[in-house]
């Protein structure tokens, strides 16, 4: 795979840029990183603009149940995968093929009757979780940090990644419900803007997913922490209240700096007032 070419910028987010070597480079190291596996991504020169493809690990993090879309009795669809494939990586492919055997999801059943159609012609009971639901339910909860993925490429904004994610499972919920972000293991959260390109993203924060993730979450459920407070998360709640009481008293202390610095000016400009004013009166 050729990684060279000539150099020129390719976007990354709005007004954000990052040099064409430069991100080759990254692809470079995604590409060994997952050497052997489906996740290796691919790049190609169209029109002059560097374009990358491949499929996008996405982690589920909702808190709230999603609605589905209702399905006759003749029709299967895979729902969203259970906590059991997050250590098999990509269950789904980016179609809904299984890549890997998977166990049935759980499925939550509100207002109408729902059963697991886990017999299909030419299958065995040891394997229901390559065959899919009949579906009867119109609410489902996707196992939290399960993961599933969709084929995108560098082009695509976080907003299209997030409706080819959503019809991938057929749920009716908009698309302006939910945002991605990234997900550190240090608690930091960085929610990926409109404008941004989540395949790019990804590459850049590197492959490994155990230093961070890429989340489907609740727009709305989600606050963003940034680096300098996510390094904080993890201490005690004695060692947080020293880290405020010592905020506390350097904010105390440059107060304070402030009211003495101002009070010589305000004494100052009195100063000069009163030799202007007993100064000789002009003629």
């Amino acid at each position: 795979m050729d990684y060279g070419g000539c150099e020129y910028p390719v976007p990354c987010g709005k007004d954000k840029y990052i040099s064409k070597n430069e991100l080759l480079l990254h692809l470079k190291t995604y590409n060994i990183y997952y050497e052997g596996q489906n996740l290796q991504l691919r790049h190609r020169e169209e029109e002059g603009e560097l374009i990358v493809e491949g499929l996008l690990n996405i982690s589920w993090g909702l808190r709230r149940p999603i609605r589905l879309q209702m399905q006759d009795d003749n029709q299967r669809i895979r729902p969203p995968p259970s906590s059991s494939s997050w250590h098999s990586g990509c269950n789904l492919g980016a179609h809904g093929s299984v890549l890997k055997p998977s166990t049935l999801p759980d499925i939550q059943v509100t207002d109408t009757e729902a059963a697991p159609n886990t017999e299909a012609p030419g299958s065995s009971a040891g394997e229901p979780g390559q065959i899919g639901w009949i579906l009867a339910t119109s609410v489902f909860t996707p196992a939290y940090g399960s993961v599933t993925n969709v084929r995108i490429n560098s082009t695509m904004t976080t907003p299209q990644v997030l409706k080819l994610l959503l019809n991938k499972f057929k749920i009716e919920n908009s698309a302006e419900e939910f945002a991605l972000y990234i997900v550190h293991t240090s608690g930091e959260k960085q929610k990926l803007r409109a404008s941004d390109y989540p395949l790019i993203a990804r590459i850049l924060q590197g492959p490994c997913e155990q230093v961070s993730k890429v989340f489907l979450m609740e727009k709305d459920q989600v606050e963003e922490v940034t680096y300098d407070v996510a390094q904080y998360i993890k201490f005690e709640m004695p060692v947080l209240r020293s880290f405020i009481q010592k905020l506390e008293e350097e904010e105390d202390r440059e107060v304070k700096k402030l009211m003495r610095k101002y009070s010589i000016l305000r004494l100052m400009i009195q100063q000069r007032l009163e030799e202007i004013s007993d100064g000789p009166t002009a003629m």
